[in-house]
């Protein structure tokens, strides 16, 4: 029996559209607090040749630090050294949007705010399958309140995977096996944890077959074939390296180009990460900004390994748990929880353990600590200053 679906009527779209331009309009703000606060720090290359065109710093200042990478590989391909690390399919996109539109900042930047907005729909109703709406309702608020919820606004690829991924769960939970497996593939081309949907895809083959052993050869070749969808697509990928720079790998070997300490040779375990933040708290001597995104960066590797272990005792569908934890685990082996901020983000079932929250005090406690913290993120990104 597949889940109840949901289709949205017409107070709740509205709903979802009223806090949608709200939550970009608060954005806008506080882009326009920053440059009257803070002057922009060139903290990251290109600024100059590669954003300033664009004019408006309003505008411009959303493609900070990897936008301006995902800029000139949209603009000009891999010409970059390191920006291998980049996987292709929201450059391509972008790409493909230019042609209509002659403008590679505003095409970019289309693209992550409809796939935000269609992606916070599907969330909310894959979210309603299993709760209230009341609950769906506090999950898309936590998200949106994130203290790096900007990120889904900005010149990354945060918006279109969640996209992917929310679709990707959406059509498994109906029951559409096959149209999972291409999205998955698409997931996997725009970031390398779209490799996690594999075992989703292969797990809950394994349930179905469990429940109708006689499927037919045909079909259960089919679903076999269509459940390495993910690999495929980090296979091309490869090729395409291998192929131009003879290097399989480099994705993972570019990201040592872009320091933040990643340790590419080598797995660190977690316990190391957090041994290494406690000892950067304590004894560095470190600006303020500096020592914000490293409280940011050491809390947010912190609450969600307990939102994590919170999700698993939860009643909350397990094959969540599937991709979530190794996406969760797998930056972390790196030796650091550098962008673990943003990372997060896409870490769903987190948020909808936020959502379930039923103390009212302590949820809205939580609402306003996100959103102050959202506002300083907001400000110190827009501004040129590393966030995640």
């Amino acid at each position: 029996m597949k889940p109840k679906s949901y289709s949205l009527n017409k107070k709740d779209f509205i709903w979802l559209v009223k806090v949608f331009l709200l939550w970009r309009l608060w954005l806008f703000f506080l882009g326009w607090l920053g440059i009257k606060l803070l002057p922009f720090k060139y903290s990251f290359p290109y600024v100059e040749h590669i954003l300033k065109p664009y004019g408006n710093e309003l505008l411009w200042s959303w493609a900070n630090f990897d936008g301006v990478h995902y800029l000139l590989i949209a603009q000009k391909g891999y010409i970059a050294q390191g920006t291998q690390a980049f996987f292709p399919l929201y450059p391509l996109l972008i790409r493909f949007l230019n042609l209509f539109f002659r403008n590679f900042l505003i095409s970019g930047l289309i693209i992550s705010h409809l796939s935000f907005f269609f992606a916070s729909l599907l969330f909310y109703k894959l979210i309603f399958i299993d709760y209230s709406k009341k609950i769906a309702k506090a999950t898309i608020t936590f998200l949106l309140l994130f203290p790096t919820s900007f990120f889904f606004a900005a010149y990354y690829t945060e918006s279109l995977f969640f996209l992917l991924l929310t679709s990707f769960y959406y059509f498994l939970r109906r029951d559409n096996f096959f149209k999972a497996s291409f999205i998955a593939f698409f997931a996997t081309m725009t970031k390398l944890i779209g490799i996690f949907l594999t075992p989703v895809l292969f797990f809950y083959f394994y349930k179905k077959y469990k429940i109708k052993p006689k499927m037919k050869n045909r079909e259960f070749l089919k679903k076999i074939i269509f459940s390495f969808f993910p690999i495929l697509a980090l296979l091309g990928y490869m090729f395409y390296l291998n192929k131009n720079y003879g290097d399989p790998l480099f994705f993972i070997h570019a990201q040592a180009t872009w320091g933040a300490s990643r340790s590419v040779d080598k797995l660190i375990l977690l316990y190391q990460v957090f041994y290494r933040y406690f000892k950067m708290i304590f004894t560095f001597n470190l600006d303020k900004f500096f020592y914000f995104t490293l409280f940011l960066e050491f809390f947010s590797g912190l609450i969600f390994l307990i939102l994590l272990i919170w999700v698993y005792f939860k009643k909350i569908n397990k094959i969540y748990l599937l991709f979530a934890v190794p996406a969760y685990f797998l930056p972390t082996f790196t030796g650091t929880f550098s962008s673990m901020p943003r990372y997060v983000l896409v870490l769903f079932p987190c948020f909808i353990v936020l959502g379930t929250i039923q103390q009212l005090f302590f949820k809205r406690l939580l609402y306003l600590i996100s959103f102050i913290l959202l506002a300083i993120s907001t400000i110190l990104f827009t501004r040129g200053y590393w966030v995640s």
